[in-house]
Parts: structure tokens; sequence; C-alpha cells
């Protein structure tokens, strides 16, 4: 086994840091954190357009970052290794943000019961009838 380089190590340890560096991927892995998330549930907690995110999370698939089940219609996205959650809350300390900050915004739930009308019309209509 031929050893390898300090630049071909540092290679593979910067991909994963690249795939993560934008703003809009860290804000993406924070609504995924600890649990998992459909694309409608990232539209509902991001605001953002479907096709807006439907991008990111392609280019952290192919990152190897993200791993994803099917469920009928949806698609659920989950992290392939929660440690990145650390390595975001470590920058957030660097930056100067408190690590209670980032943790406050991790999504930690194992299977959202996502609310927006995409994934739980039955649930909006009930409501809608409670409201009444």
């Amino acid at each position: 086994m031929k050893k390898q380089t300090i630049p071909q190590i540092s290679e593979q340890i910067a991909a994963p840091l690249t795939a993560i560096a934008s703003p809009q991927r860290i804000a993406i892995l924070l609504a995924i954190g600890t649990g998992e998330a459909c694309v409608c549930h990232l539209e509902t907690a991001l605001g953002w357009r479907q096709a807006y995110i439907s991008q990111h999370l392609m280019a952290l698939r192919k990152a190897d970052i993200l791993q994803d089940r099917r469920e009928g219609r949806y698609v659920f996205y989950r992290l392939k290794h929660a440690s990145l959650l650390d390595l975001i809350t470590a920058s957030a300390r660097l930056s100067g943000l408190s690590a209670e900050t980032v943790s406050a915004l991790i999504n930690t739930r194992v299977n959202p019961s996502c609310e927006c009308p995409q994934c739980s019309p039955a649930l909006i209509s009930v409501e809608s009838l409670k409201a009444a």
C-alpha cells in the first residue's frame, strides 16, 4: 500500500467541506438535522422554492453527504454522517456563534410529520375544521 501524501489527504478532507461550503447547503443540513426531511418540509422550513432546494440536495447526494429513501411519492433525506452537524457547530463557534444558537436550529426529529399542505392535506383539513 502506497503512503498518501499531505496534498492527497488534504484533497480527500476538502471534498465534503467543499460540498457543504455554501450557506444554503448548511441551512439544508441544519433543517434535516439528526432526523429526516422531505423536499416539501424543507420548502416550509426554509422558505425556498422546490427546484432550488432540489439542486442543492442533488449536489449533497453526489458528494455522499445525504442518503435518501422513497415512501410513496415522497423522498426523505437524512445525513449519512451526523458528525457533520458537529463540524457545522464547531464552525459556528469559530464564527463567534454559540453552540446553543446552532443546536436550537437543528432538526432532531427522527420521523418528522411535515405539516405543510403537500405532506399532510388531511392535517390541514382537520385544523381548518377546528378553527371554523
